[in-house]
C-alpha cells in the first residue's frame, strides 16, 4: 500500500523494523527541502517575510498535531526532540516538583527505557516508590491487575499505549476512568500508538502524552509533548535560553513566556517541522484507521504463516499491535537478524530498550518484526521462505 511513495523500496528492500523508525515518504524530503531552499530563516526572531512564513508554518504544524490527537488547544502541543525528551520534560519539569517521598508511581516491566529510567532517577532523587502492574500470561495489562497496585499513595500511572515488543494495546480509557476517580494522573507513552491507531486525548482523558515524528513516517529530531493546559501551566522548563523568555535583567529578574513557548527554548528543528507538516497532511489523506486496518491484516497473515514453522517461537500471538516478537529455536536472535539481512530483510534483534521485560518473558533477546503501511503479504511470504530454508542453520554457522 502506497509503496510508490517511498523511494527506498525501489531497491527490493524488505523493511520489517517500523517499530524502531518508519521509512520516509517522498513528501518528507520535498517538504524539508522547501525550508532550506525557499526560507532558511529562524523562527520568532525576524521582522521580515521569510521569518514570518517560518513562524506561520510552525504554527500550522502545531495545529495539525492538535487536530490529529484532538487536543483542546494548540497551546497544549509542545515541540521537543523526540518522545524521550518529551517524557523527561514531563517527569523532571512537572512531577519532580509535585511528588514527595513515598508517593507511588505505577509502571509495567514491559515499558520502554524512556518510560522507566527517568522514574528511576526520580526515585533516587526524592524517594518515590515504583510499583509494577502484574502482566497476564500473554504479557498484557488489565484494569483488574492495575487496581491491585493502587493505594492511597498512588499519584501517577505511566504506561505505553502500545508496547514496543509485545505490541499489546492497553485499555487506556478504562484505566483513565478508574485512576481519575482517585485523582491519579495518567501519563501515556504514545510512540507506538499514535502512528498506528486513532488517539483522541480528550476521549481517553490523558493527562500527558509523548510521541515522536520519526515513528510515523516523519523526520528524526522532532517529538511531541501533549499535556492538559491546566497541567502545562504548572510545569517548569528544564532547558533555559533564547525564545522561552519575555525579558530578563542583569540582577537576575526574569519573565518567562507562556506555554507552548516556555518549553521550546532555543532554535527548533525547523526543517524537521516543515517536513512533519507535509507528512501530517499526507497521513490525513490516507487516514489512520486505514493504516491500522491494513497493518492488522498484515499481522494476522504473518502470524498464520509463521506458525507453519515448527522451530519458530511466537511470544505475542494475541496482541493487537503491528509487532511480532519471535525466536528461532536454538538460534541467537542477533544471528537470525544477520542471516535475514543476507536476503535484504530488515528486522530488529535484542531487548529493544525494554531491558526488564526479560523478567516476564524469561528470555533476554527476541527478533522483532514490525509493520508499516508499505509492507505487503508478498514480503511476508518471502520472509517465510527464507525462514524455511533447509540450509538456514548452516548459513548462520
Amino acid at each position: 500500500m502506497f509503496r510508490d511513495d517511498f523511494n527506498i523500496l525501489k531497491d527490493d528492500l524488505i523493511y520489517f523494523d517500523s517499530g524502531a523508525t518508519t521509512l520516509k515518504p517522498k513528501v518528507l524530503s520535498a517538504s524539508t527541502i522547501e525550508y532550506y531552499d525557499k526560507y532558511s530563516a529562524n523562527a520568532h526572531r525576524g521582522d521580515y517575510k521569510l521569518s514570518y512564513y517560518v513562524d506561520k508554518k510552525i504554527d500550522e504544524t502545531r495545529d495539525l498535531i492538535k487536530e490529529l490527537i484532538n487536543a483542546k488547544s494548540k497551546k497544549e502541543i509542545i515541540f521537543t526532540n523526540n518522545a524521550t525528551d518529551s517524557l523527561n520534560k514531563i517527569i523532571f519539569g512537572y512531577y519532580k516538583n509535585i511528588l514527595k517521598k513515598d508517593d507511588e508511581v505505577i509502571l509495567t516491566k514491559s515499558e520502554h527505557a524512556s518510560n522507566l529510567l527517568p522514574w528511576f532517577e526520580l526515585k533516587d532523587e526524592i524517594g518515590i516508590k515504583i510499583k509494577y502492574i502484574d502482566l497476564t500470561d500473554d504479557y498484557k495489562v488489565t484494569l483488574d491487575n492495575l487496581k491491585k497496585c493502587v493505594t492511597s499513595n498512588t499519584k501517577v500511572v505511566s504506561l505505553a499505549h502500545v508496547t514496543n515488543v509485545i505490541g499489546d494495546v492497553r485499555p487506556i480509557k478504562e484505566i483513565s476512568d478508574y485512576v481519575h476517580k482517585y485523582n491519579i494522573d495518567l501519563v501515556v507513552d504514545g510512540a507506538q500508538s499514535v502512528p498506528h491507531l486513532k488517539v483522541d486525548v480528550q476521549e481517553l482523558d490523558i493527562d500527558f502524552l509523548a510521541f515522536s515524528a520519526h515513528k510515523m513516517y516523519g523526520p528524526t529530531g522532532i517529538g511531541i509533548l501533549y499535556g492538559k493546559e491546566k497541567l502545562l501551566n504548572n510545569i517548569k522548563p528544564i532547558i533555559f535560553g533564547g525564545g522561552m523568555n519575555a525579558s530578563f535583567t542583569s540582577d537576575g529578574v526574569r519573565i518567562y513566556s507562556d506555554i507552548p513557548t516556555l518549553l521550546e527554548a532555543g532554535t527548533p528543528n525547523i526543517a524537521g517541522i516543515f517536513g512533519f507538516n507535509g507528512v501530517l497532511k499526507y497521513l490525513d489523506k490516507i487516514g489512520i484507521d486505514t493504516i491500522h486496518n491494513y497493518e492488522s491484516e498484515l499481522k494476522d497473515y504473518a502470524i498464520k504463516r509463521l506458525k507453519e514453522i515448527d522451530k519458530i517461537i511466537i511470544y505475542n500471538e494475541t496482541s493487537e499491535g503491528a509487532v511480532i516478537a519471535i525466536n528461532y529455536e536454538n538460534v541467537f536472535a542477533q544471528d537470525l537478524a544477520v542471516y535475514l539481512d543476507k536476503y535484504n530483510i530488515c528486522v530488529r534483534a535484542g531487548n529493544h530498550c525494554a531491558k526488564i521485560l526479560k523478567e516476564e518473558l524469561g528470555i533476554k533477546n527476541t527478533v522483532r518484526i514490525s509493520f508499516g503501511m508499505y509492507n505487503t503479504k508478498e514480503e511476508i511470504d518471502k520472509l517465510i521462505d527464507v525462514l524455511k530454508n533447509p540450509n538456514l542453520m548452516n548459513e548462520i554457522i
